[in-house]
């Protein structure tokens, strides 16, 4: 039995967590969840979108499923993603970016593996205003952390047959904060000489993606960079409604969608559990059971197969929530009953 924390989020998130939990548990995986909320509920309930006992389970059960959370644009609670990877220092953003059954993009057969650095560059939110209508933003880049998660993208590579890591940067123009992060890559490259090493300013990373993606492998960025390219990437196979994500440390690990709360659609049994069941397989991956996010991962690809009517509308199809939930536990069922 695995303890679980889970954070359903807000707008759209509890319909597609309740989903993802539904499927787990037709894939036979024994979970028992620890249900915490963020963001906006949390406010109502205590008055922080991001309580104490929140942070205190994920750090107890080392693992957490969170839903899609609502941030304020310009005013409001920061980030609850930022605070959360910064609190429990979870450096290393996962983002596997792969093209799936029927979903049609303009690229086939893409197979990208984005990690991001989490924990400082301009997201360390160092900002003051300087004199009225003046505002600086510090970016910092340190070589520990530089090092910490070039050597997760190798060692990544590594676990998974992967056979290029690719640096991207802008040294020509940042040359002391973004010549650090290249330098550290190098460094910690020599440590890796069956794997590939090469780098890529970013604004010609970006064009060499839409123009071929194919040509990349792993993708190893500063926090900013990834954020954007990231997402990108997931234009390639579809948008974020189809894309993993995982926020990895030493004191455990989040797996959350990483789209919005689409507030407008929230209650409407429209949404698209995809992203965040894949990240679950992530997670499942992660604490062991590798046998029952396989079975998930055939699932889906006979499900996208099957018809658009187990699909929603964002990828093509003309399904809900509950059409897409239903189809993969069918699914699973059958597979486990012709495995007996």
């Amino acid at each position: 039995m695995h303890k679980i924390t889970l954070l359903p989020g807000d707008g759209i998130g509890p319909e597609v967590t309740a989903s993802v939990v539904a499927i787990i548990d037709c894939a036979g995986v024994k979970v028992e969840w620890e249900k915490h909320f963020v963001g906006s509920e949390a406010i109502a309930r205590s008055g922080d979108p991001l309580p104490q006992e929140v942070l205190d389970s994920i750090l107890r059960n080392r693992v957490a499923l969170k839903g899609p959370v609502t941030t304020p644009v310009g005013t409001g609670f920061t980030s609850i993603n930022v605070r959360l990877r910064k609190t429990l220092d979870l450096y290393a953003n996962l983002r596997p970016v792969h093209s799936m059954p029927n979903i049609i993009t303009r690229f086939e057969d893409v197979d990208l593996i984005v990690v991001r650095e989490n924990t400082e560059d301009l997201y360390s939110g160092l900002e003051h205003e300087v004199v009225p209508g003046v505002v600086e933003s510090l970016k910092i880049i340190t070589e520990r952390a530089s090092t910490r998660i070039a050597r997760f993208a190798f060692e990544y590579a590594r676990a998974h047959g992967r056979k290029k890591v690719t640096a991207v940067h802008k040294a020509n123009i940042m040359k002391m904060s973004d010549g650090l992060f290249l330098q550290c890559f190098r460094n910690v490259a020599r440590n890796y000489p069956n794997i590939e090493a090469d780098d890529k300013i970013v604004d010609n990373l970006c064009m060499q993606l839409v123009v071929d993606p194919n040509q990349f492998d792993v993708l190893l960025l500063e926090n900013l960079y990834g954020d954007i390219v990231s997402d990108l990437a997931a234009g390639l196979v579809g948008g974020l409604g189809v894309v993993a994500g995982a926020n990895i440390g030493e004191n455990g690990a989040v797996f959350e969608a990483v789209h919005g709360s689409a507030p407008d659609i929230a209650g409407q049994n429209k949404a698209n559990p995809l992203a965040l069941l894949k990240s679950a397989v992530l997670m499942l991956l992660h604490i062991g059971e590798a046998a029952s996010a396989r079975r998930i991962e055939h699932a889906i690809v006979k499900v996208l197969a099957s018809g658009p009517e187990h699909r929603t509308r964002d990828i093509g199809g003309t399904g809900t929530t509950s059409d897409f939930t239903a189809a993969m536990c069918e699914t699973l069922r059958r597979g486990m009953r012709a495995n007996d």
